[in-house]
């Protein structure tokens, strides 16, 4: 049997507000990743998920909780945010030993709902399904998607959509947020308690004592968030709400709202509908996450003494960050270029690419294929190279070296495959019309092996058809 058992609750009802889900009587499971039940070990039939997704019964008796916290969204601080539409049930322990959490969006209203709804549409449902499998598959850490529920009633957002709730299993809930909630709160017996919590279940390789637990806490929770980032850059995620409120400590990808892949090479590329500065624009997301870093960095200046002594060594840590993600950063146009060393003139080679891909509109994900592709000794003839690149592949094939070795340093970390917004935003539509098709399964298959090179369908691969009027929504 599963071990369930409540998570956080040192913390107090400051922070997890007892909460229960609405009901949903007519409720349905939809979809199920069996694979990942598997994997956690979790025993779990379909009336059982139907039931606590449903919120018709609940996970060992355990009290819901919406969790509070609070952020910086798109820059501007907000006090009061926290699970407007999502409600914790429970936690467990998984069968490789670790914790995750069971935690529900489009569960009802919680005391966090600021006049919304506390529900979620079908779409955004069906998108966090896709992308959390997809991105677990290219290797970019992740929260996951266990299931998703048709709840038999409708949600008004721009028009009438069918509803839906997602359970979402993740290492953790606990976000820069959540330390800025008791930063403001001036809580310090609930930070440290936080801190230890976190440092327990993520980062039990610190050891250290008194202050210097502190900032080694925040060298590693940066070091998580540079690791993502550059796992999100080599594969051309975009987020689209980079907000403190969506930050995990554990450096695990959440909110898959307005988030998007990039098709047409541009750093600038933003898909997000509320993102109409370009803040969290794609080749922004590093210096975001620098900045998101630096906020928790404020708030664990509640727990230190000498604070002109914890500004200089916060800062020294956010410099390290910078330098980690240059040298990671270098590291993965290596990667993705088949390099074996990085040379001053390399930079120019990659610069003369980007601005080739760029001026040409150039598909991100399709060009790396390419490039990956025409290194095999069989190569297939759905990768082509582009013909406006030749001239830059004959230098670049004086660089390389052995093109055997090239290629299978490429294919580690140039998908064949990712999750194309078109293609998304089709199942998106058959499930809204209430069609479950084989051709889902097979596509969501597919993009289970990412880095495997073979023939699909040429739709699979296809640049979106009108990629410069294309906008994601939050889904709220």
């Amino acid at each position: 049997m599963s071990h369930f058992f409540p998570r956080y609750t040192e913390l107090g009802e400051a922070y997890l507000v007892p909460q229960q889900p609405y009901q949903f009587e007519q409720a349905q499971v939809l979809l199920t990743n069996q694979a990942l039940l598997t994997d956690l070990g979790l025993d779990l039939d379909q009336q059982q998920l139907k039931n606590y997704l449903a919120g018709l019964s609940q996970v060992n008796s355990i009290q819901p909780v919406a969790m509070a916290y609070c952020g910086h969204q798109f820059g501007h601080f907000n006090p009061q945010l926290g699970d407007g539409r999502a409600h914790l049930i429970a936690s467990f322990t998984a069968s490789d030993g670790l914790n995750y959490d069971m935690h529900l969006k489009g569960s009802g209203a919680t005391v966090f709902s600021r006049g919304g709804d506390g529900l979620c549409a079908l779409g955004p449902a069906i998108r966090e399904y896709i992308m959390s499998q997809a991105m677990h598959a290219l290797d970019v850490p992740t929260t996951h998607c266990l299931a998703v529920l048709s709840t038999g009633q409708h949600v008004m957002r721009q028009r009438q959509e069918p509803g839906a709730v997602v359970c979402r299993v993740a290492r953790s809930h606990i976000r820069v947020g959540t330390f800025q909630l008791m930063a403001m709160n001036k809580d310090t017996a609930a930070m440290e308690q936080l801190v230890d919590l976190c440092i327990r279940e993520h980062f039990s390789d610190i050891t250290s004592s008194g202050e210097a637990r502190i900032f080694d806490f925040f060298k590693h929770v940066c070091s998580k968030q540079c690791a993502l980032i550059l796992k999100w850059m080599q594969v051309g995620f975009i987020h689209g709400v980079m907000n403190t409120d969506n930050t995990l400590i554990n450096g695990e990808t959440i909110d898959y709202g307005p988030c998007a892949m990039m098709e047409s090479f541009s750093f600038d590329a933003v898909f997000s509908s509320i993102d109409r500065q370009g803040r969290y624009a794609f080749g922004q997301q590093p210096n975001i996450a620098s900045w998101n870093c630096g906020r928790l960095a404020e708030s664990l200046m509640l727990l230190v003494d000498d604070k002109d002594a914890a500004v200089e060594r916060f800062s020294e840590i956010l410099s390290q960050f910078a330098d980690d993600f240059n040298q990671g950063y270098q590291q993965m146009w290596i990667k993705k270029l088949g390099l074996l060393t990085w040379q001053e003139s390399e930079q120019a080679l990659l610069s003369e690419l980007l601005s080739l891909m760029q001026q040409n509109k150039l598909d991100y994900t399709n060009t790396f294929a390419a490039l990956t592709n025409s290194l095999h000794t069989n190569p297939l003839p759905s990768y082509t190279v582009p013909e406006v690149l030749s001239g830059w592949v004959a230098k670049w094939r004086e660089r390389i070296g052995d093109p055997g070795e090239a290629h299978a340093i490429m294919q580690s970390v140039n998908p064949a495959i990712i999750p194309r917004n078109d293609m998304v935003e089709h199942f998106i539509a058959e499930f809204n019309q209430g069609d479950n098709s084989s051709a889902f399964t097979n596509w969501l298959n597919a993009l289970k092996t990412p880095y495997l090179y073979q023939t699909y369908p040429a739709q699979w691969l296809a640049t979106m058809s009108n990629e410069q009027a294309y906008q994601t929504f939050c889904g709220t």
